[in-house]
């Protein structure tokens, strides 16, 4: 088939890479424009532009792909079906309707389970432990479309969000141009989602990456783990910012909830139920360091406590 992939973020690389190297036809790519960029807010293209410029494959950047220009420009492309991962804008009818196979979305969770645009780091956030990919047709219901094909994926104890979603990134690729294959060939029907099992996975917003002392231990993992590395976790002590990574649990005596128990190679937190051990730390204008070493730096106080 003639294929127009669509995809913004280095999580949509593999998939390119996947169906470039398949047989079917890559005769162009969508992406969003580009975007500022680093300390010097530079306009800098997109992960997948600049991988379908290294193929030499033509990139659609509309603002928006209601634009009628940039409609004219697929239509002339003559897809027979566009794959999708992660590319960020809502595909209107007029779009959709311009392959003939449709637009085939991959999506990172087991559907009808996590439809949105966060669904790993919700998946992490619950205490899953099994998520996946699906791909489906898109329609104009968020993630509601027909299902095509899935695979399932374990969720480690130590998983963060960027962990599992690289995992999935690459076993996704697979089911992608598996998905192609099938609809080129007849072989592949797509069928309507359950209507039950049905949970919603919203963007994670840095308030929501505030980490609440008062909750249990495995909660605060949790919350940290599907926040890495975005938005990124985070406290305050004494009214500034700290970012947080990975945190370990440990049987220990307890702790108020947030109170810092400063060892020589370790600082455990207090939460709700048993402490957690820090791992990383980066305070504001500072580089990320163990905590042991950060703790030293900061020469905490006898009772201090995160807010």
């Amino acid at each position: 088939m003639r294929v127009v992939f669509a995809g913004t973020p280095e999580v949509a690389v593999p998939a390119l890479e996947a169906i470039a190297a398949s047989g079917h036809e890559l005769v162009g790519v969508v992406t969003r424009p580009d975007a500022p960029s680093g300390r010097g807010r530079k306009l800098t293209p997109s992960p997948v532009a600049v991988r379908a410029e290294e193929l030499g494959v033509p990139v659609l950047k509309p603002v928006h792909p209601r634009e009628p220009d940039f409609q004219a420009d697929l239509a002339a492309l003559e897809p027979d079906c566009c794959p999708v991962v992660a590319y960020g804008a809502l595909i209107p009818q007029s779009a959709l309707d311009i392959p003939r196979h449709g637009w085939v979305n991959l999506h990172f969770s087991v559907l009808p389970a996590w439809r949105g645009a966060a669904p790993v780091q919700h998946a992490i956030w619950a205490g899953d432990e099994v998520t996946g990919a699906t791909t489906f047709r898109i329609v104009k219901e968020l993630d509601a479309g027909p299902t095509f094909g899935v695979m399932t994926e374990q969720i480690r104890a130590t998983d963060t969000a960027g962990d599992l979603l690289g995992r999935l990134a690459e076993g996704g690729a697979g089911l992608l141009v598996a998905t192609l294959d099938g609809i080129d060939d007849g072989s592949l029907e797509a069928r309507e989602q359950p209507a039950d099992g049905v949970s919603l996975a919203p963007k994670i917003t840095v308030d929501d990456a505030r980490v609440d002392w008062k909750e249990p231990a495995l909660a605060v993992d949790r919350r940290i783990r599907a926040c890495s590395p975005g938005p990124g976790a985070w406290t305050t002590l004494d009214g500034e910012r700290v970012k947080l990574g990975r945190v370990e649990l440990v049987d220990g005596d307890r702790l108020a909830p947030g109170e810092l128990a400063v060892g020589k190679n370790e600082v455990l937190v207090g939460t709700a139920t048993t402490p957690v051990r820090l791992g990383e730390v980066k305070a504001f204008g500072k580089k990320q360091m163990a905590a042991a070493d950060w703790s030293r730096g900061v020469r905490l106080p006898e009772g201090a406590r995160f807010e």
